[in-house]
């Protein structure tokens, strides 16, 4: 795990929106006055030895409104706390449930309320978006909801099942290109011909607001938190949590993680500006994209502290861990908190953490997948080859030992002709689930000890 620290953040005067601008109601405002996190004091608009730039004050004031427009409409996921992710990790794990969101994703959140905001314009022109996952849904399902016309434009490349849950939602899917970025020229254009409301997945202050609601929710729900850890894509949901839990909660670390293959926030970070990466297919490819946003960039530099990247192997780790242990199913990009824990981010810290698990739209046979990977690792599924004599009875002998074992089979492959099997012989492989992984072993002395090699 490569872990990438937060430079020295950059102090800005700025004009503090006085009491009276910030009285607007919002869904559960007494409980954060009851925990003494009151907005309008001058320490919440401070983080630490730096003051928060203008832009995080909008992004905060648009999430207070949003929190408000979104009561009722989209679910305030549950806050729930894993012994075995404590234990594992000797802290005290909490995780945000945003796979329990409606559509299955955060996405939601900052997709009504940018339309909602634009409610008149979008009704008129109807929204557009470009997306591959996640934001198509979030876009279609919010578009039906505030009855308003969706076009979102897919690559042609989409899995089915993503294409037809968008088009459930009520919008029309445009198949163009091959990749997200043919896809978004294509929205673009489409927007420049019939002026219809454009929706960015989450380089606008509006979309980062209304997932900046995740973060009032998680101060609410947890009295005490140290860091919150937020998957990282185009900087969005980081963006809007960071924002908000900057100002409620001053002493909070906001950590990102990403996949190693897709590092982008990471480089841009240690680079000191925007730099696009050539990213390589990952596990959670909703986070997948070449680079930040300018607006999220310049707001993750503000309330960003610590930013790890983690490997395939963590993160299918994790999703599989969060279904065995948690019975929780997520995607790739929800699993890369926990994944960041597997790896010994944070070990034996004794700290509230609070993990973002983003979504859990995962394809099913990337599930199934993941599964046998990790049955695998765990010894409880295996596979040996041996060789047997090409005769009646043999391979029954031989799998009256794995019945000794009380293993179960689940595949078995015959091969009479490769040219590295003495004539007279077949090579087997036997795909097999084992109670305990040291059966295994056992299993390989027990049937060499009856003359059957094991491969």
């Amino acid at each position: 795990m490569k872990r990438f620290r937060s430079r020295e953040k950059r102090s800005r005067k700025i004009g503090f929106l006085n009491s009276s601008s910030l009285a607007h109601p919002f869904h559960h405002f007494q409980k954060f006055i009851s925990l003494g996190l009151s907005i309008s004091s001058p320490r919440a608009f401070c983080c630490g030895d730096y003051t928060l730039s203008r832009l995080i004050d909008e992004v905060f004031t648009y999430s207070r409104d949003a929190l408000h427009v979104l009561s009722g409409r989209v679910h305030r996921t549950p806050l729930d706390f894993s012994r075995t992710f404590s234990r594992l990790s000797g802290n005290s794990v909490y995780m945000k449930l945003e796979n329990m969101q409606k559509t299955g994703s955060f996405k939601i959140r900052g997709a009504f309320y940018k339309i909602w905001r634009h409610l008149d314009d979008a009704k008129r022109r109807g929204v557009v978006a470009a997306s591959s996952g996640n934001h198509a849904q979030g876009v279609a399902y919010a578009a039906s909801l505030l009855g308003v016309e969706a076009t979102i434009v897919m690559p042609e490349t989409t899995p089915v099942f993503k294409v037809n849950a968008t088009r459930g939602y009520g919008a029309r899917v445009v198949l163009h290109g091959s990749v997200y970025d043919e896809a978004y020229r294509k929205a673009l254009d489409i927007v420049e011909e019939s002026k219809a409301l454009f929706v960015h997945p989450f380089d606008d202050l509006e979309v980062i607001a209304g997932q900046g609601t995740i973060g009032f929710e998680i101060a609410e729900q947890i009295q005490s938190v140290d860091t919150v850890i937020v998957p990282v894509g185009g900087g969005g949901l980081i963006s809007g949590i960071g924002a908000v839990l900057k100002r409620l909660r001053p002493g909070v670390r906001i950590v990102g993680v990403e996949p190693r293959n897709a590092p982008k926030y990471s480089v841009s970070r240690q680079r000191g500006r925007i730099v696009e990466v050539e990213p390589i297919p990952s596990l959670a490819d909703a986070v997948v994209t070449k680079c930040v946003g300018e607006k999220t960039f310049e707001i993750m530099n503000e309330v960003v502290d610590d930013v790890v990247t983690v490997d395939e192997d963590s993160i299918a780790r994790a999703i599989y861990l969060l279904m065995e242990r948690s019975k929780i199913v997520v995607e790739g990009a929800g699993a890369l908190p926990l994944a960041a824990l597997l790896e010994g981010y944070m070990h034996n810290s004794g700290k509230n953490v609070v993990l973002v698990v983003s979504g859990g739209n995962i394809d099913l046979t990337t599930l199934y997948r993941v599964v046998l990977r990790g049955l695998a690792s765990d010894g409880r599924v295996s596979i040996l080859r041996i060789v047997l004599r090409d005769s009646p009875g043999e391979l029954l002998k031989a799998l009256n030992i794995f019945y000794r074992y009380r293993c179960n089979i689940i595949d078995i492959r015959h091969d009479r002709y490769s040219l590295y099997t003495p004539v007279g012989y077949a090579t087997v492989e036997i795909v097999f689930e084992a109670p305990e992984q040291r059966v295994v072993e056992e299993l390989r002395k027990e049937l060499e000890k009856s003359s059957i090699k094991v491969l």
